[in-house]
């Protein structure tokens, strides 16, 4: 391998590493996110949304190398999709930041009310979620197609979760139409979640692009 190919694959490397640094900081979102509205502590969701400026900072930090690498670099056809995988990625990345920072929000709406129980039921979707970002950046390190299909397994399970709170949450408004504020604020919450679960799946899909060149839509969500 040339000089030429080797400070190329270089910067490619680096710019996966970034990648994989920026899915970690959106999925630190997630988990402080949460945080927050379990405890009801404002100050918290805060700092989670104060925090999602950096998020966006490295996904243009990211575009911008990738455009580079592009420009100047004149990748061939494995590595144009690797760089178009990862133009993707950080898409979805992005995004999911966002959604941690409309969970921080709604703890700011509630306004020191009383949280509604379910929080257990919450948590649990997210931990799901969570982990199904996780999975699949490690699928994006390691090129591993395997495991990215697991990921897209998994989001029925969230989606199922999402399902059966949103309609208690139906149900409790129903019977009491005092709950109907808070109800509202923790779907929104779920939605979120459910959201994330998806986007981390859109990685996976990226991921099984990147390594057999076809797309594959394997996140078939209704939401």
């Amino acid at each position: 391998m040339n000089e030429h190919r080797l400070h190329f694959h270089r910067d490619l490397n680096t710019l996966e590493g970034a990648l994989i640094e920026m899915g970690g900081m959106a999925g630190e979102a997630l988990v402080k996110a949460m945080v927050s509205l379990a405890a009801q502590d404002e100050d918290a969701a805060r700092e989670v949304i104060h925090n999602d400026g950096e998020v966006n900072k490295k996904r243009f930090q990211i575009e911008e190398a990738a455009l580079n690498l592009l420009a100047l670099q004149a990748p061939m056809a494995s590595d144009l999709r690797t760089i178009a995988a990862v133009l993707q990625v950080i898409s979805d990345l992005e995004r999911i930041g966002d959604h941690a920072v409309g969970i921080a929000k709604i703890v700011l709406m509630h306004g020191g009310q009383p949280r509604l129980d379910g929080i257990d039921d919450l948590e649990r979707m997210a931990d799901r979620a969570g982990a199904m970002l996780e999975r699949a950046l490690h699928s994006f390190s390691d090129k591993d197609a395997d495991t990215a299909r697991v990921v897209c397994d998994q989001d029925d399970e969230v989606d199922a979760l999402y399902d059966r709170f949103y309609h208690e949450m139906l149900r409790r408004m129903i019977e009491d139409r005092s709950l109907i504020e808070r109800a509202t604020y923790l779907i929104w919450a779920s939605h979120n979640i459910e959201r994330i679960a998806d986007r981390a799946t859109n990685v996976a899909e990226r991921v099984i692009f990147l390594v057999t060149g076809r797309m594959q839509e394997l996140n078939v969500s209704s939401y």
